[in-house]
């Protein structure tokens, strides 16, 4: 309502030397009436907040009185904006009560079952067991990282500790140790690196072989009943692929240790599939980023043998393969060993030296030489070891047909391989090849200010995001990244290969065109003339016949 007019009732209330309590107003009606419109206007709600100045003045009325502050006059404007702002509620527009359910809660109910105890577990019995666990000390290893400004908030450390200790109470695990994180788009892996009992990994491998031999079972079965139904079948393809390489067995070469992953300290482990040398050779000529769910596809070219979980498993082996260090002198070779097993492809195994001398810090972070490769490198053909795939075995020679077929596959076979010799077992960092003008690891003390409490600390050049540390005796090696190995270059993918030539036309195989209708007439003609000849010369003949016989 605006102004009052002269004519209405009200006029002259906001006069000057005009008192409300004075009877001014002859008519009591029109000085409710004043009151009434005065009271409507005061009520009228605001178009942008809902709100209505009358209720707003009686809040701010109730909150002074009820709290009773000092100077209540000079923070009036500071008591309406609280009075406003506790007028805003979240919008309830659905049918139910939308309960708000904060990130951090979800993330403790998911993390909620590290914190509970076993049954029966008591502190006595784990007094016993600390120096058996094979439960790697992972708050150990995060601080030393830390002196170089590497690794995960204290808190995520401590869950990962709360996850390898429950995954070491379900498995029956021998060695466990926290091989790193890998970033993915949508989730990340945390990874365990694992040896199982030597009783418990013969049994996987033995149930992996039945379900392998059942298969091959099916199928030749299958295989049988189409040959029987098919009397007329094409021409078969004389192309022979290129022999399969096997992969290692579990607990030698790039599978020597199992790997358990999962996307959070909470979430189950999931176990890794061993790696195929096709796999390892396909992950080198692709790049791609991790989602964070093992079923996800891996479209790339050349296509990759596998899913996700097959992809993660290679470049686990790839990078366990070039950055898994450690001080030289802490591994040697047992004595017991043969030379054979040199000859054969290098040693594969080592035990720890009980008269390591630890090197000083400055000593290992001046020279690579006082680091070395403590994992198998992986050869061009996948495998840590190689094999010849033209070699067979003596049960397939004894299978294999007479001696023509013999020779006719030694003419097809082609040459044999030349054998691919990699980099033995412990070998100094030295010999790395760097990367361009970049060498291969960088080493560098965790601080200058106070050298005598200094950790040495590598980082890999050539995968970025792996680190090793040294302290004494003490070390350990870990990785955070995307999985993704440096290129000077960007990365381009592989074209495919260029399309097949025509099959090269000739007579024999060229269509012939179709005759003209005076073409087709003159054949006609010439071919009766051809027939009438032909009956002719049977009549003369057998006339001839005829008068042979008379005489």
């Amino acid at each position: 309502h605006g102004p009052y007019q002269p004519h209405e009732p009200g006029y002259g209330l906001y006069q000057p030397g005009y008192s409300s309590y004075d009877d001014q107003i002859p008519d009591p009606k029109s000085r409710m009436l004043a009151i009434q419109n005065a009271k409507a206007y005061l009520l009228k709600s605001s178009t942008t907040s809902g709100l209505n100045l009358y209720d707003h003045l009686a809040n701010m009325l109730t909150k002074i009185l009820d709290e009773q502050p000092t100077n209540a006059v000079d923070i009036i404007e500071d008591i309406s904006k609280d009075v406003k702002w506790s007028q805003f509620q979240k919008k309830m527009d659905t049918l139910q009560d939308e309960h708000e359910i904060l990130p951090t809660f979800e993330a403790a109910e998911k993390r909620k079952a590290l914190f509970l105890k076993a049954n029966g577990e008591g502190d006595e019995e784990l007094e016993e067991e600390i120096g058996e666990t094979p439960l790697p000390n992972v708050m150990e290893t995060a601080f030393y990282f830390e002196q170089a400004g590497i690794g995960l908030s204290k808190d995520e450390s401590y869950h990962i500790f709360l996850a390898l200790k429950k995954l070491i109470s379900v498995q029956p695990i021998q060695t466990c140790r926290f091989w790193g994180k890998i970033l993915g788009l949508e989730m990340n892996y945390i990874i365990a690196e694992v040896q199982y009992h030597e009783g418990e990994e013969e049994e996987e491998t033995e149930e992996e072989a039945v379900t392998e031999e059942g298969g091959k079972g099916v199928d030749e079965v299958e295989d049988e009943e189409e040959d029987k139904e098919k009397e007329d079948e094409p021409p078969k393809s004389t192309y022979k692929p290129p022999p399969v390489i096997p992969k290692e067995e579990n607990g030698t070469g790039a599978n020597k240790y199992v790997y358990f992953v999962c996307n959070e300290p909470g979430k189950p482990w999931v176990k890794l599939p061993p790696v195929t040398p096709a796999q390892i050779v396909c992950a080198r000529k692709i790049k791609k980023f991790f989602t964070g769910r093992l079923d996800a596809p891996v479209v790339s070219f050349p296509p990759f043998p596998g899913n996700e979980a097959n992809y993660l498993r290679a470049q686990i082996a790839r990078i366990s393969a070039g950055t898994q260090i450690s001080p030289i002198g802490f591994y040697q070779f047992a004595e017991e060993e043969d030379e054979e097993e040199e000859v054969d492809g290098g040693r594969d195994t080592y035990e720890e030296n009980p008269d390591f001398q630890p090197l000083s810090v400055a000593e290992m972070v001046d020279s690579l030489s006082a680091w070395v490769h403590n994992v198998q490198s992986i050869l061009k053909q996948g495998r840590c070891v190689w094999l010849n795939p033209l070699q067979k075995t003596e049960e397939e020679e004894e299978e294999e047909n007479e001696e023509e077929e013999k020779a006719e596959e030694a003419d097809e076979l082609p040459q044999e391989l030349q054998q691919e010799i990699g980099p033995p077992l412990l070998t100094p960092l030295s010999e790395d090849e760097g990367i361009q003008n970049i060498p291969a690891w960088t080493a560098q003390p965790s601080t200058d200010l106070i050298p005598q409490y200094a950790v040495a600390v590598l980082q890999s050049n050539r995968w970025p995001g792996a680190y090793a540390f040294a302290s004494g005796k003490k070390f350990d090696n870990i990785y955070f990244g995307w999985g993704h190995k440096y290129s000077p270059e960007n990365h381009a993918p592989a074209l495919p290969p260029p399309v097949q030539a025509e099959y090269p036309s000739g007579p024999e195989i060229t269509e012939t065109r179709d005759p003209t209708v005076e073409e087709e007439l003159a054949f006609k003609a010439a071919r009766e003339e051809a027939l009438a000849e032909a009956e002719e010369e049977e009549d003369e003949e057998g006339t001839e016949e005829d008068e042979e016989e008379d005489d």
